[in-house]
């Protein structure tokens, strides 16, 4: 029989009659004191429910070592771990009062959150400093289940200008900061079969601009780092992904970049515009959930559409 739309007429099957009065099915009468719309209801509100596609409630309880947790996106991440009941341990460099600063009034604002919180100073470049940290979230917190590698900077300069000191600062933090906190939070979560592991990248990671030789270096041995990591960690359920933040509203970011290449920069958006840090929040979230639990070795742009 074909049963394809040009088969029917608009009272039925093609070719079939409507059917008689008399031989259709009379009205059942419902018993005294039954509301079938009321069970209708029943039956639809205790049908199990499918959870939503990025259901935050399993972060619920979890801990998050961040680091560069005091300012700009690595604040925006704690704070929005913090809202969905992750408990939070970030690190901040303490260069001054300003740092410090910032340090308690994110602190502060964590804290707001009812969740429970360790920060501290330390320095990602000195593995020693990254060892303490981590051993004193797990004694305060408890094991780490998320990992965030915020903490850069950078050192602009053309290549033909730029210094020894210019060249290994930018590559120690950026890079074997990520290596030294990885390292100490692998077998936590291998021992558990459990993490999310999400590293901070850069669109210039992937496409550099002058004067950026050692910050994208850095940023580019990030993803590769981030895909060796995803292959042997990904056997003891861990996944490790990377953010590649383009142009975002940051104090560093105005502070250190003319006001000429930020309007270059919004002008070569495909949205016209710039990120903010809570841009950047919302896909390590996303990251860090289990809506992402077949996501690992990806590198993840959030850039407005700059790179396109």
């Amino acid at each position: 029989m074909n049963d394809s739309p040009r088969s029917r007429d608009r009272a039925g099957w093609a070719g079939d009659a409507p059917a008689a009065a008399s031989e259709r099915p009379s009205a059942v009468s419902s018993p005294p004191g039954h509301d079938p719309v009321q069970q209708l209801l029943e039956e639809v509100t205790t049908e199990p429910r499918p959870r939503p596609l990025l259901d935050t409630s399993d972060l619920r309880g979890r801990v998050a070592v961040v680091t560069g947790g005091s300012s700009g996106i690595g604040r925006a991440v704690c704070l929005t771990l913090a809202e969905c009941g992750v408990h939070i341990g970030f690190c901040y460099f303490d260069d001054g009062a300003a740092s410090r600063a910032d340090a308690e009034q994110t602190a502060a604002s964590i804290r707001a959150t009812g969740v429970r919180l360790h920060f501290a100073n330390c320095d990602v470049r000195d593995s020693g400093q990254v060892d303490a940290f981590v051993a004193q979230v797990r004694e305060d917190l408890g094991d780490p289940d998320i990992l965030v590698n915020n903490a850069g900077i950078g050192r602009d300069r053309a290549l033909w200008r730029m210094s020894n000191a210019e060249w290994e600062a930018v590559l120690r933090t950026n890079l074997d900061g990520t290596f030294f906190f990885t390292r100490a939070v692998a077998p936590v979560m291998r021992a558990r079969e459990h993490g999310k592991i999400v590293n901070v990248t850069s669109v210039h990671g992937i496409r550099s601009e002058f004067g950026l030789s050692n910050y994208s270096s850095s940023k580019a041995a990030l993803i590769g780092f981030t895909r060796s990591t995803a292959v042997e960690l990904g056997d003891h359920n861990i996944n490790v992904n990377a953010v590649a933040p383009g142009y975002i509203r940051t104090t560093r970011l105005t502070d250190r970049v003319p006001a000429e290449i930020l309007d270059h920069a919004r002008d070569r958006s495909v949205l016209g515009r710039l990120g903010d840090p809570q841009d950047v929040a919302g896909v390590v979230l996303f990251l860090c959930s289990e809506a992402a639990r077949h996501i690992t070795g990806a590198v993840i742009p959030v850039d407005g559409g700059y790179l396109l």
